[in-house]
């Protein structure tokens, strides 16, 4: 039987991380000829080369990239064992960790996070961030569940699995200041203030063709991927805020906003993402079975 030489792959991926053996060998407190040495009989009992030597620079190569990201998650879950052990915490907690993207109600994630707790005793992590930098967690196995507004494409099918959760209708919200424009919807929008999401999402995309195909041209003054921030800007007046139904209805019931009127044909939908590994964390695969979201 192979073994892994846990040692070797600890001095590898500190110089990987450190980026040179030079760093590697000041913060491991080892002679740079012994690291050289020892990554070099890793690199023989894996039968590959782990990096590329190129004017005097290691660069990682494809498969020490891989190699990279198996030793990231080895290493993080030894520590998570220290702080169980340290902790006395012996329930035998899953980590499970969750990449979310900043447009997706706190309400979602919340109702995520109470269905992980009832799946199984869990230690939560919440990673928040845009979506190139979330999948590219999610296909590394540093995130094991991403919450999306969209699918992966096409071409990254093979690389991801997803689930979709709930479609929601669109509506525009404003301040009391707005409500007269509730007269003529949605062509009174002319010439308003709005405050959108960002270009780079699927919503803002849906948001403009509505207004195009409807010959509306609404004036953006505010751009954010946050709809706590939208909300908060809504309330202050500062101009109208494009916003799932649901995720509108509790301002609307405490009248810090007003619904003017629902867009035809334009919805937001939530996704649930993984991605395929060896070994499925047991938390995320019942949540990508039987995880249901009504908002």
């Amino acid at each position: 039987m192979d073994w892994l030489n846990y040692h070797h792959l600890f001095y590898f991926w500190t110089t990987a991380k450190e980026g040179s053996i030079n760093k590697a060998s000041k913060k491991l407190g080892i002679g740079q000829p012994t690291i050289s040495t020892l990554i070099k009989t890793l690199e023989e009992s894996l039968e590959q080369n782990l990096f590329d030597r190129k004017n005097r620079s290691l660069v990682l190569t494809e498969v020490g990239k891989v190699v990279f990201d198996y030793a990231s998650q080895i290493f993080a879950l030894g520590n998570e064992l220290l702080e169980v052990v340290k902790d006395g915490t012996f329930s035998q907690r899953v980590h499970v960790q969750f990449g979310v993207l900043d447009s997706v109600p706190k309400h979602l994630v919340q109702s995520l996070i109470l269905a992980a707790q009832k799946a199984g005793p869990c230690l939560i992590s919440i990673l928040e961030g845009e979506e190139e930098y979330l999948f590219r967690e999610l296909q590394a196995h540093r995130v094991d569940l991403v919450i999306s507004n969209f699918p992966p494409s096409i071409g990254d099918k093979k690389q991801f699995f997803s689930r979709f959760l709930a479609k929601h209708s669109v509506a525009i919200y404003g301040a009391k200041k707005f409500q007269p424009l509730k007269r003529k919807f949605p062509f009174s929008l002319q010439g308003q203030p709005v405050i959108m999401p960002s270009l780079h999402s699927k919503f803002r995309h849906d948001l403009n063709h509505f207004f195009r195909t409807n010959n509306i041209n609404v004036d953006t003054i505010i751009e954010t991927q946050d709809t706590s921030i939208q909300k908060l800007l809504g309330i202050q007046g500062m101009g109208l805020v494009p916003l799932p139904e649901f995720a509108g209805a509790e301002l609307v019931k405490e009248k810090k906003l007003f619904k003017l009127g629902t867009l035809q044909k334009v919805t937001e939908d939530f996704w649930l993402v993984s991605s395929p590994r060896k070994f499925q964390n047991p938390i995320a695969r019942n949540l990508m079975e039987n995880f249901n979201w009504k908002a």
